[in-house]
């Protein structure tokens, strides 16, 4: 008998590739507008990095969010309870 993750995500089959991320980057949606500074992801990726609930360096647990895609949005901010770790841009 095998065990499976009750959560798919943590399946290998559903992992998120750097493939993917970058494809998702590459859309229209990413434009200066809507993007946040480099400076800003950075410090947001940061930030998440060192959360505990930040799984396999791309999935938030708390949310389910690939941080590499939400990080870079002005508007998104961190979904914790209490605030998060990270607020959206609001200019």
């Amino acid at each position: 008998m095998t065990t499976t993750s009750a959560c798919k995500g943590c399946r290998e089959d559903y992992k998120v590739t750097e493939a993917q991320i970058a494809r998702i980057l590459a859309s229209s949606m990413f434009n200066p507008e809507n993007t946040a500074p480099d400076e800003v992801y950075a410090k947001r990726v940061a930030l998440c990095e060192a959360c505990p609930k930040l799984q396999d360096g791309v999935t938030c647990i708390a949310c389910g969010c690939i941080i590499p895609v939400v990080a870079r949005l002005k508007a998104r901010g961190c979904p914790l309870p209490g605030g998060g770790l990270w607020q959206p841009l609001t200019d």
